[in-house]
């Protein structure tokens, strides 16, 4: 290593420096260790605009006043707020059962309560009897005989709700003429009294409509002539006797023949007014008389 030359002045100067390095090197290191000491009477650090205190006596530390709300306040202890954190609580997953499914609830069955049923109040007028109580279907108009009790003037004859004009005969009797219409077919009527704004009735009677009577025969065939005296030719469905009869006669002590043609043959009850058609049938047992030659007719003339 070569020597430095004091008496060169650059180098002079660079030895000085080197020294004075190293000097501000020791006091640095030894400030970091070791400190250079400190006054034993410290400052204590107030609020900035509050004086500070001065002792009496030098020689005794003056002792600090203790802190005030205000002081308190001033050194920003009120903007100091708990922190809440909040923190999410998250349930654990149930575990899905794959064996579960929904079952419906069971429909409640619901009680029927039957009321109890309310007494009919007693009809204020009494109907006993009807005369005639039973007639034929499909007859004519005829007149309906009613007797009871407390019959007034201001009550009618009812039948299937159809009101009749009726006529008073009495406190226990009225009348009406019944119209063909309403017995045109078998079955029962109701017949009632009633004023005409419904407050007076009386309890219902039934009045039968029964069917009338049919002749017992078949149309089977017809003899016709020039003439045009026709004869039909019938057969008693009781006892398959055939039977001729032409326009007038009676069949049965019943039954007159009023028409006779090649589809039909048209009787009237004697007794009842009532007309029956019967219809060309093949049910003989002779079979149809049309398919045999018609008999010849005595009253006709041969011709030469």
């Amino acid at each position: 290593m070569q020597a430095s030359d004091i008496r060169n002045p650059s180098e002079r100067n660079k030895l000085i420096m080197a020294a004075a390095l190293g000097l501000v090197a020791i006091l640095f290191l030894w400030w970091t260790f070791f400190g250079f000491g400190s006054s034993p009477n410290q400052s204590v650090a107030r609020p900035a605009g509050q004086p500070t205190p001065t002792a009496v006596n030098r020689g005794v530390p003056a002792k600090s006043a203790p802190q005030s709300i205000v002081d308190l306040n001033n050194a920003g202890l009120v903007d100091l707020t708990p922190v809440v954190v909040l923190q999410a609580v998250s349930a654990p997953e149930a575990g899905r059962n794959i064996f579960a499914y929904y079952e419906p609830p069971k429909p409640v069955e619901k009680i029927s309560v039957t009321p109890t049923p309310t007494p009919t109040p007693t009809p204020p007028v009494l109907l006993a009897s009807l005369s005639p109580s039973s007639v034929f279907a499909k007859t004519s108009d005829f007149t309906l005989e009613v007797s009871g009790d407390k019959i007034t003037p201001q009550l009618r004859v009812v039948v299937d709700n159809n009101e009749l004009p009726t006529r008073y005969i009495g406190p226990q009797q009225l009348s009406a003429t019944v119209p063909a219409a309403l017995i045109a077919n078998p079955g029962a009527r109701s017949v009632m009294l009633r004023s005409t704004d419904g407050k007076i009735y009386s309890n219902t009677s039934t009045l039968s409509v029964n069917e009338a009577p049919k002749p017992n025969y078949n149309y089977i065939g017809i003899i016709g002539t020039r003439r045009y005296i026709d004869t039909a030719i019938l057969q008693d469905k009781s006892n398959k006797e055939i039977v001729n009869a032409q326009r007038g006669d009676l069949l049965g002590g019943r039954f007159r023949v009023t028409s006779i043609s090649e589809k039909e043959v048209v009787v009237i009850d004697s007794n009842l007014k009532i007309k029956h058609t019967l219809g060309m049938t093949t049910q003989g047992d002779r079979g149809n008389p049309l398919q045999r030659p018609t008999p010849k007719v005595d009253s006709e003339d041969d011709e030469p």
